[in-house]
C-alpha cells in the first residue's frame, strides 16, 4: 500500500462523456468544503476510468489536505496496514486524541503493545484523527484499488464513511466491479461506472489515434470494447488502423479485461528476456517499493538497464514507487509468466524483505514461492498470524492461518491451524468462512479439547447465520463441547456451560436436543452446590434458578448479582446480559437496567459493537418488561444506530413486543413473531405474543388474551413464566376463567414470598384485588398495589394499578376519586407511549364525566439521531462523550445540537431536560 499527500497529475484517461459523474463528485467536494461531509464508493471494470474520474474531481482542490492510499496484494493480510498509511501524514494529531483512541491506533498499527483493540474502536479513532486534522481546512481521502486493502483497514474506512455527517471530510473509495468487498462496504452510496456511450467512445478513439480512423471501424471498436476508456485509448494508440479493422471484424465481443491483458502481454513479450524478468519481479512485489525491487533483481542477476527499458516502453513509471501503467499490465505480466519464474521472483523478494526486517512481507513472499507442502513457509505465516492477532486483526489472522494450513503437512498441526483460523474468522464476524474452515478439519486428528473447540465454533455461529436448526440446537452442542473439555480443561468446560445457558434464552421453548433441566443438572455437576470464584458463583446461581424452589434460589441469585456488580469491566463484557436474566428472576428491573447500562458503557468505550448491539437489544426487552415502552424504543433506536455503524441494514430492526405496545395491529405483530419463530428464536416470539396479549387486556379483549397466554403458562420457562402469570391472572379472571386465575395465583405466591421485591409484591397485590372483584375488601389491596409499584420503577404496572383502582372507584360511584386515579394512569401511559392503555384510561375518564382528557401532542419533530443527541446532552454529557456514545464525530454532535435548539426554540442545554421531559439514565 502507498499513502501520501496526493499531488494531482494529469488524468490517465480523458473524461469524455463523464459529465454526470463529474457533477456527482463535484457536489461531494463542495459538501466537504461546506462542512457537510460525505463518502462515495466508485465501482467499475478495469480501465473504466475510476481513478481518472476521482483525480479529475479533486484536481481543482488547492486548499485541502489530500490523502491517498492504494491497495496492494502483498499487504492485503497485514492488519491495519492501510490505516497505518493514512495515519502517517497525520501523526502530529494523534496526541490530541482521547487516550483510548490514540492507544487503539498505535496498537493496531504496530507502534505499541497492548490488548488487541476492537476493529470498530480503531475505525472510530481513525475518524477522530481525520476530523482533528480538519482544523486546517477540508480533508479528502482517496482510496484506490480498495479491494486489495487488508480487511481491517477497509472495515475501518467503511466505518468512517458511514459516520460522516457534519465534517469537512470527503472519502472516496474506488474498487473493481465485482470485487469481494461488498460486505465491508455495505450501506455506502455508490457510483457505478459503465462504458462510454458510442458517440463519446468514437470521439475518444479518434482523438487518441495518431492516424485517421474509419468512422465505421471506430463505432465497431467502441461496441466491441463496451466503451471501456482505457481499452479505447490504448488500442487506438498502439494498433494500426488496419489492425483495428481486424479487431472490429472479430467474432463477437471478448471480455475487455482478457483482451487488454492479451494486448499488454504481447507488448511485454516483444522485449528481451531481461526486461520481462525485471517486470515480473516488479509485478510480484505488488507494493512498488523500488529499493526492494532493485535488490531482489540484483539477487537474480538481472541487469539494471532492464528497468530503464521497461520505463521507456511506457509499461511502468519509476519514482518513489514503481507503478505499472495499469493493473491489467501487471496482471498480464504476472499471469503470463511461468509458475517457476513467479516462484523465483517471490523467493528473491522474500529473501530481501527478510534481510530488511520486513517479517510480514517476507512471510507472504515465502508463501507465494512455495510449491505444495512447505512447513517452513507455514511456520513463518503462523508467526505473522500471531502478530496480526495481537493487533486485533482477526480477519487477517484467519486468512493467514488458512494459508498456513494449506502449506502444512497433513496431521495434527494442520488441523490445529484450521481450527485457529476458524476461531479467528468467528471473532471477525466472518461466519461463513469460519464454517468452511471447520468443515475442512479432519475430526480424527483432533484431541478432546480441539474437538470441543470445533463444536463451540459451530454453536456460536448459529445466531450469526440465523439457521433455525442450529439456533435451536446451540445449547445441546455446547453441552457436547463441555463434555469434550471436561477431562482436561475444566475452565473451558465451565465457560461452555455458561454459553449453553445463554444460547437457551433466544431459543426458549424452541430448544432442541436438550432441556433446560438438563442444562441445570450439567452445570451443577460441574460446579457443585457451592462455588467461591465469580464464574462458579454465577453458574451456581443459574443452576439454582433452573432446578430449585424460589426460596432456595433467591439468595444465590442475589449473591450472583452482587458478584457481577463487583467485577471489573472486562468481566462485564464476558458475562454479557446475564445480569438482566438474574435481575428479571428477582423482579429487580432497576438493578438489571443498571448492569446493562454499565455493559453498554463499557462496550461503547471498547468499540465492541457486537456486544453493544446485543446489550441494547436486551435492554429494550428488559425495559419493556419493566413497563416502559418509550425507553425500550430509545434502546431500539440505539440498536439501529449501531447496526448502521457496522454496515448492517437498520430499517428492519424491529422488536415485535415493542411494536405491540406502540399500538401496531395484532396481525402485524403476530406475523413478525411467527417469522422470527421460524428462524428458531422462540424467545422473541413469546415476548411478541405476550405483548399482544397485554394489548388485548388493555382493549378489554380478555378471552383473546387468555387464549394467547395459556400455552406459555402451561409450558413454563425459567424466569419468564412468573411475569407471564401476572397478566394471565387478569386475563383469566376477566374472561370468566376464575379457576385458572386462582391456579396461577397459587404458582405466583411462593415466588412472591421468596423474593423481597416491591415490583412483584405490588403486582401480586394488584392481582389479589382483581380476584375480589367489586367487594369493598379490594380497596386496601388496590391502594397497596399503587403504593408498592410507586417504589418499583415500573411505570406501566403502576399505570395499570391506577387504572384498575380508578375503574373500581367508578363502579363504586366515587367519581371524583376515580378521576384522580384515572388521570394518574393516563399521565403514565402517555409518558411511556402506551397508546392502547391510554385510550382505555381516557374512555374511563369520560365515563366519570371528565371530557378534558385530550391526546397529548408530540412536543418535537426531532429525528431519531437528533433525539439521541438531545437526550444525552440533557443529561449533562459533553460533546466528546456524546460523540463516543453514538459513534459520530464532535462536529456531528454540534451540528445536531444546533438543529435541536432551532426546532425546540431554545438557546442552551439548560432547557433541554425541561423540554424533553424526564429521561432514562
Amino acid at each position: 500500500m502507498r499513502c501520501s499527500l496526493w499531488r494531482i497529475g494529469d488524468a490517465q484517461v480523458p473524461l469524455v462523456g463523464r459529465a454526470e459523474e463529474r457533477r456527482v463528485l463535484a457536489a461531494l467536494v463542495s459538501a466537504a468544503r461546506d462542512g457537510s461531509g460525505g463518502s462515495l464508493v466508485v465501482r467499475g471494470d478495469p480501465g473504466i476510468g475510476k481513478t481518472s474520474l476521482v483525480r479529475a474531481a479533486t484536481a481543482q482542490l488547492t486548499d485541502v489536505l489530500l490523502l491517498s492510499v492504494d491497495g496492494f496484494e502483498a499487504e492485503s493480510t497485514l492488519p491495519f496496514a492501510g490505516v497505518q498509511r493514512i495515519g502517517m501524514p497525520l501523526a502530529d494529531h494523534i496526541d490530541a486524541l482521547p487516550p483510548r483512541f490514540a492507544t487503539a491506533l498505535r496498537v493496531a498499527t504496530g507502534y505499541a503493545a497492548g490488548p488487541p483493540p476492537e476493529p470498530f474502536l480503531v475505525g472510530l479513532a481513525l475518524l477522530a484523527l481525520i476530523a482533528e486534522s480538519t482544523t486546517g481546512g477540508p480533508v479528502v481521502v482517496v482510496v484506490d484499488d480498495a479491494h486489495l486493502l487488508d480487511p481491517e483497514s477497509l472495515g475501518a474506512l467503511a466505518f468512517v464513511a458511514r459516520r460522516l455527517d457534519a465534517e469537512s471530510i470527503l472519502l472516496l473509495i474506488a474498487l473493481r466491479d465485482g470485487a469481494p468487498a461488498d460486505a465491508l462496504l455495505a450501506g455506502l452510496p455508490e457510483l457505478r461506472l459503465t462504458g462510454l456511450d458510442v458517440p463519446a467512445a468514437v470521439a475518444l478513439v479518434s482523438r487518441s489515434s495518431e492516424q485517421p480512423i474509419d468512422p465505421v471501424v471506430a463505432v465497431r471498436v467502441a461496441e466491441e470494447t463496451g466503451g471501456n476508456p482505457l481499452a479505447l485509448v490504448d488500442l487506438a494508440r498502439d494498433l494500426t488502423p488496419g489492425r483495428l479493422s481486424e479487431l472490429s471484424l472479430s467474432e463477437g465481443p471478448v471480455p475487455i479485461g482478457h483482451r487488454l491483458e492479451g494486448h499488454y502481454l504481447a507488448t511485454v513479450r516483444a522485449h528481451d528476456p531481461d526486461v520481462q524478468s525485471w517486470l515480473l519481479v516488479a509485478a510480484a512485489a505488488s507494493g512498488g517499493d523500488p529499493l526492494l525491487i532493485e535488490r531482489a533483481v540484483d539477487r537474480l542477476g538481472i541487469p539494471a538497464r532492464a528497468a530503464t527499458a521497461a520505463e521507456a516502453a511506457g509499461l511502468v513509471s519509476v519514482g518513489t514507487t514503481i507503478r505499472f501503467r495499469h493493473p491489467l499490465v501487471r496482471s498480464a505480466v504476472y499471469g503470463g509468466a511461468a509458475a517457476q519464474d513467479r516462484r523465483h521472483a517471490h523467493t528473491a523478494l522474500g529473501a530481501e524483505a527478510l534481510a530488511r526486517g520486513l517479517v510480514e512481507l517476507a512471510a507472504w513472499h515465502r508463501a507465494e514461492a512455495a510449491f505444495g507442502v512447505d512447513d517452513d513457509a507455514a511456520d513463518r505465516l503462523q508467526e505473522v498470524a500471531d502478530r496480526a492477532g495481537r493487533r486485533g486483526g482477526f480477519a487477517s489472522r484467519a486468512r493467514l492461518l488458512a494459508r498456513a494450513a494449506d502449506l502444512t503437512s497433513m496431521g495434527p498441526r494442520r488441523a490445529a491451524r484450521l481450527l485457529d483460523a476458524a476461531e479467528a474468522a468467528g471473532l471477525a464476524g466472518a461466519a461463513r468462512l469460519a464454517l468452511d474452515l471447520v468443515d475442512r478439519i479432519p475430526g480424527e486428528q483432533l484431541d478432546d479439547v480441539q474437538r470441543g473447540r470445533t463444536i463451540a465454533v459451530r454453536a456460536s455461529l448459529a445466531a450469526f447465520l440465523a439457521d433455525p436448526v442450529h439456533v435451536a440446537r446451540a445449547s445441546a452442542e455446547m453441552l457436547d463441547a463441555a463434555d469434550a473439555f471436561a477431562p482436561t480443561a475444566p475452565e473451558r468446560e465451565r465457560r461452555a456451560l455458561l454459553f449453553a445457558f445463554q444460547y437457551a434464552l433466544p431459543a426458549e421453548r424452541s430448544l432442541a436436543g436438550t432441556t433446560v433441566d438438563a442444562i441445570g443438572r450439567r452445570i451443577r455437576s460441574a460446579v457443585g452446590e457451592r462455588a467461591d470464584d465469580p464464574l462458579g458463583i454465577i453458574l451456581s446461581a443459574l443452576a439454582s434458578l433452573i432446578l430449585d424452589a424460589p426460596a432456595e434460589a433467591a439468595p444465590r441469585l442475589r449473591t450472583a448479582v452482587a458478584t457481577l456488580h463487583a467485577r471489573p469491566d472486562d468481566d462485564i463484557l464476558d458475562y454479557g446480559a446475564l445480569g438482566a436474566v438474574l435481575c428479571t428472576a428477582l423482579w429487580d428491573g432497576e438493578t438489571g437496567d443498571d448492569l446493562l447500562n454499565r455493559l453498554v458503557r463499557v462496550a461503547r468505550e471498547r468499540g465492541s459493537l457486537r456486544i453493544l448491539d446485543a446489550a441494547l437489544w436486551t435492554q429494550s426487552l428488559l425495559r419493556l418488561g419493566r413497563g416502559d415502552p418509550a425507553a425500550a424504543g430509545r434502546s431500539l433506536e440505539h440498536v439501529r444506530e449501531v447496526r448502521r455503524a457496522m454496515g448492517f441494514p437498520a430499517e428492519h430492526v424491529v422488536n415485535a413486543a415493542q411494536l405491540a405496545w406502540s399500538g401496531a395491529p395484532p396481525a402485524t405483530v403476530l406475523g413478525i413473531a411467527e417469522a422470527v419463530l421460524a428462524l428458531g428464536f422462540g424467545g422473541v416470539h413469546s415476548s411478541g405474543v405476550r405483548a399482544v396479549a397485554i394489548q388485548d387486556i388493555a382493549a378489554g379483549h380478555y378471552r383473546d388474551a387468555f387464549e394467547r397466554l395459556k400455552p406459555f403458562v402451561e409450558e413454563p420457562f425459567l424466569h419468564i413464566t412468573p411475569h407471564e402469570l401476572t397478566d394471565f391472572v387478569e386475563a383469566a379472571e376477566r374472561s370468566g376463567n376464575g379457576t385458572a386465575a386462582l391456579a396461577a395465583m397459587e404458582r405466583l405466591e411462593p415466588v412472591s414470598a421468596a423474593i423481597d421485591s416491591p415490583w412483584l409484591t405490588g403486582v401480586v397485590t394488584r392481582c389479589r384485588a382483581l380476584l375480589l372483584g367489586d367487594a369493598l375488601e379490594a380497596e386496601p389491596l388496590h391502594r397497596g398495589a399503587v403504593d408498592l409499584l410507586s417504589e418499583a420503577g415500573t411505570p406501566a404496572d403502576l399505570g395499570r394499578a391506577h387504572l384498575l383502582y380508578g375503574e373500581w372507584l367508578r363502579r363504586q360511584r366515587r367519581r371524583r376519586d376515580a378521576r384522580t386515579e384515572l388521570r394518574l394512569a393516563l399521565d403514565v401511559f402517555e409518558r411511556v407511549e402506551a397508546p392502547v392503555f391510554a385510550a382505555r384510561a381516557r374512555a374511563e375518564l369520560e365515563k366519570t364525566g371528565d371530557r378534558q382528557a385530550e391526546v397529548r401532542a408530540d412536543p418535537s419533530s426531532l429525528t431519531p439521531q437528533e433525539s439521541a443527541v438531545a437526550r444525552l446532552a440533557a443529561r449533562g454529557r459533553t460533546n466528546a462523550e456524546i460523540a463516543s456514545a453514538l459513534f459520530i464525530s464532535t462536529s456531528t454532535v454540534d451540528y445536531h445540537l444546533r438543529k435541536v435548539f432551532q426546532k425546540l426554540g431554545i438557546s442552551s442545554r439548560r432547557l433541554l431536560a425541561e423540554r424533553l421531559g424526564l429521561l432514562d439514565p
